[in-house]
């Protein structure tokens, strides 16, 4: 893994472990994040089709109720 992943990693968890009390009770002596990351070349898509993505992945993520999705 890179050193800039292990960076952001770090410096993220401090921050939502300080911030949010709760997630430091609940992740005392453990880690938040897995060592593993994800990286991928989006080719020659734009950024607006990126953010286009996400955006919709978001709404479908407020139409599920754990396992159960509402289809459209």
């Amino acid at each position: 893994m890179s050193n800039y992943v292990k960076a952001v990693k770090g410096k993220s968890s401090r921050k939502l472990l300080s911030e949010y009390k709760r997630l430091s009770k609940a992740f005392w002596g453990r880690h938040i994040w897995a060592r593993g990351y994800f990286a991928a070349s989006t080719g020659n898509v734009t950024d607006e089709v990126v953010a286009e993505y996400i955006r919709l992945q978001q709404e479908m993520e407020s139409t599920h109720d754990d396992d159960f999705t509402i289809g459209k």
